[in-house]
């Protein structure tokens, strides 16, 4: 791997710098390939190296770097030593680089690129978090798709480094909407209808009473009445919210079945109603309680009555808010899973809130809010369906499956696949997340379906294609070419850029796990199939000799085997039919 020879260039560096080893290996970074000319494969920054020294002097930095190189000498490892602006520059030996690449891949599996020195003595930690968590009987708007696969993504790569991950599913199932549902189910609500369709037939009764409670004030006031009814332990009213919550669930779990996602836990804001007024006496009796002129109690974080500050955590009524049940939910989390981090991942638009949450929690007294963090994403603009807005997640796998249905009609192989459905949601599903995770996850896009079912080009039909390709490969040759290789026999530029960009994948990785951005992984596996399908054009295996065609489907075996990590840790599942596009 990767840290094997990082660790034998730190080790020489070692002894001509007399600092440790473990001092210099971050220091030392795999070179990003160029399509101009041949790049080494590693270099070292000087520049760091003075920083992390605490030199202030900062004396010239290239003088620094030339007679640092001079004191270095090439060695079994190290073939050629270079300097740069600020750098001093390794390249591996050949034959060394493409045997101990080709081994790590295949012997590491899943693995490859985790095992790395860059993420040796991390503590393996308890995580949760916190993702997707739609409003029962309100639309699953794009906010939540978004929430979705971050989150998943995000809890796919700390499983991967090791921690213990809890992902909970916090849905808004209590609040006055349950009023208005529960008086409107029974004016308007069919039976049959919610059995066969609960998403759908609960938002057409939420909106429809809706209407309803705007024209008529008797509607408003049963609306209001059912929900103290349900304040109030009524186990009438309860029993009808029950079946309105476990019928979405069954209905949510099924359709993130067909996302790739699942929950360890399907929390939600009524597990907290009661605990919510533990909150309230705690704040009361910390004398961070204020009552307001309209009998509201809130919290003033500023201490001076800035009004930004103020957050409202009682209503006149007495009964609790979002932010309440937040602080609960929060503290009963850490009682149950004694957590060593909680992500929440939701939109940038309730930054403020989080904001609010932590602090509360820390000026209760608990520490631990530090471990706290809000990752937000900004908005996407433009996805519509057909049909309109998208109302449910449901809308939009559909409408993916039908799009992509349609592009795969279109070539004459696509009727050989035994699924086409299937394959075509999974390609699909791709095409979505890779449009997603190309940016900053703070910001906004305008999304575009004919951008997303680009074939060519950076997009996730590209990846999936690629990836089916090369698993193509090795059905139509078989393995029996992959039991040993020659490295003389892949020395041609191709596949050397394709070794130094494997280099790099656990650099990759862990600055996904620094910053929790996607965009790392997505932009080093697009390069990636750019490099395999460059490769796949001149380096044949079909007429060339067994010793060169068993090293170049070595060579072709790796690259599938790091895009298949790389796209699952993305929430991708990688496609193998190789006629879909």
């Amino acid at each position: 791997m990767a840290c094997g020879f990082r660790r034998s260039i730190a080790c020489q560096l070692s002894r001509v710098l007399d600092l440790p080893p473990e001092y210099l290996i971050k220091s030392i970074s795999a070179v990003p390939i160029s399509r101009k000319e041949e790049v080494a494969d590693f270099q070292l920054s000087v520049d760091s190296l003075l920083e992390n020294n605490n030199d202030h002097s900062r004396p010239d930095i290239q003088l620094q770097t030339v007679r640092l190189a001079e004191k270095l000498k090439c060695d079994t490892v190290v073939s050629e030593i270079s300097t740069g602006p600020g750098t001093v520059n390794f390249k591996i030996n050949r034959e060394l680089l493409t045997k101990t690449v080709l081994q790590e891949v295949i012997e590491d599996g899943s693995k490859y690129g985790l095992k790395s020195e860059l993420f040796s003595g991390l503590p393996q930690k308890k995580i949760v978090v916190e993702f997707s968590s739609p409003n029962v009987a309100k639309k699953f708007h794009v906010g939540h798709l978004r929430s979705t696969i971050i989150g998943n993504f995000i809890a796919n790569l700390k499983e991967a480094l090791g921690h213990q991950v809890t992902r909970i599913n916090y849905l808004g199932d209590w609040g006055m909407q349950f009023g208005l549902l529960g008086t409107g189910f029974q004016l308007f609500g069919y039976e049959e209808k919610l059995q066969s369709n609960p998403l759908q037939h609960l938002f057409e009764v939420y909106v429809q009473v809706n209407k309803e409670a705007a024209d008529d004030k008797n509607v408003a006031k049963s609306a209001h009445e059912f929900f103290q009814r349900l304040e109030l332990g009524d186990t009438q009213a309860l029993a009808l919210w029950q079946k309105f919550r476990d019928l979405s669930i069954e209905e949510y779990i099924r359709i993130y079945k067909r996302l790739g996602v699942h929950f360890d836990e399907y929390s939600g804001e009524s597990f907290y109603r009661e605990k919510s007024q533990e909150v309230l006496k705690l704040l009361d009796s910390k004398g961070l309680l204020q009552k307001t002129i309209k009998g509201t109690a809130v919290v003033d974080l500023s201490g001076s009555g800035d009004p930004s500050s103020i957050c409202t955590v009682m209503r006149s009524d007495g009964t609790s808010l979002y932010a309440t049940r937040d602080l609960a939910a929060a503290i009963d989390r850490m009682d149950k899973y004694n957590f060593d981090k909680m992500i929440y991942v939701t939109d940038k638009g309730q930054k403020k809130h989080f904001q609010q949450v932590f602090q509360m929690l820390q000026i209760m007294g608990y520490d631990w809010a530090e471990r706290c963090q809000h990752v937000p994403f900004g908005v996407v603009q433009g996805m519509k369906t057909r049909r309109g807005d998208v109302t449910f997640l449901e809308d939009v796998l559909n409408e993916i499956r039908l799009r992509m249905l349609q592009n795969m009609a279109s070539v004459k192989t696509t009727r050989e696949l035994e699924n086409p459905q299937e394959t075509a949601e999974r390609v699909g599903l791709a095409a979505l997340i890779i449009q997603d995770f190309r940016g900053f996850l703070l910001s906004d896009y305008q999304f575009s379906w004919d951008r997303v079912f680009q074939s060519r080009g950076d997009t996730g039909v590209f990846l999936q294609y690629t990836h089916a390709r090369l698993h193509s490969l090795e059905e139509t040759f078989g393995c029996g070419y992959l039991n040993d290789f020659n490295t003389a026999c892949l020395q041609e530029p191709q596949s050397v850029s394709i070794l130094q960009h494997l280099l790099r994948f656990d650099e990759v990785l862990y600055r996904s796990a620094q910053d929790l951005q996607p965009r790392h992984i997505v932009s080093y596996l697009l390069t990636l199939s750019h490099l395999a399908a460059v490769a796949h054009k001149t380096l044949h295996i079909k007429n060339s000799p067994p010793e060169v065609a068993g090293a170049r489907l070595h060579l072709f075996r790796a690259v599938r085997s790091v895009l298949a990590n790389g796209m699952t840790l993305l929430g991708i599942t990688p496609e193998h039919r190789h006629r879909i596009c």
